[in-house]
């Protein structure tokens, strides 16, 4: 079993979300419900460039979509992967071919080889944690929605 405690370190994680400023999410969703969706698109709502990786899709949020890594045209960050767990050694392989600098695998995508494979070719890996989620805590910009409501009491307006 993987120790994931070695994936998942704060200061690692705090370095990756203040200097990444690309990200390619391989398995992005169009469809709006999807967790994809949504970590795309606060992603993009918070200053980092988001490409879509998916060959089932042309365009994602408003931006070409690619059908593999190893298409997407400009230097990618970080690579934040949506898929299922057994795929990860082959986009970790793709990931370290583009020379990618981090691996993010969300919440449930734990392959030991794909954290091998990025880590043997220089990459950084982060496993089992929400990129979205993970921001929001370190940016200070948590709230139980998912959004910063510039409220600094519990107490709704009018039962003061």
């Amino acid at each position: 079993m993987t120790d994931l405690a070695r994936y998942q370190d704060p200061l690692t994680i705090q370095r990756v979300l203040h200097t990444a400023k690309t990200i390619a999410i391989v398995g992005l969703s169009k469809d709006e419900l999807r967790a994809s969706n949504f970590v795309g698109y606060y992603a993009r709502r918070h200053g980092y460039r988001v490409i879509p990786v998916n060959p089932r899709e042309s365009e994602i949020l408003g931006q070409p979509c690619y059908p593999s890594l190893g298409e997407v045209p400009v230097h990618v960050d970080v690579v934040n992967v949506f898929r299922a767990p057994d795929a990860l050694p082959g986009i970790a392989s793709e990931a370290v071919a583009i020379q990618a600098d981090v691996l993010w695998c969300q919440f449930g995508v734990i392959n030991e080889e794909g954290a091998r494979i990025a880590e043997e070719g220089g990459m950084t890996v982060i496993m089992d944690r929400c990129l979205k989620v993970e921001h929001a805590r370190y940016v200070g910009r948590m709230h139980w929605l998912g959004f910063n409501t510039q409220r600094i009491t519990s107490v709704r307006a009018g039962l003061q």
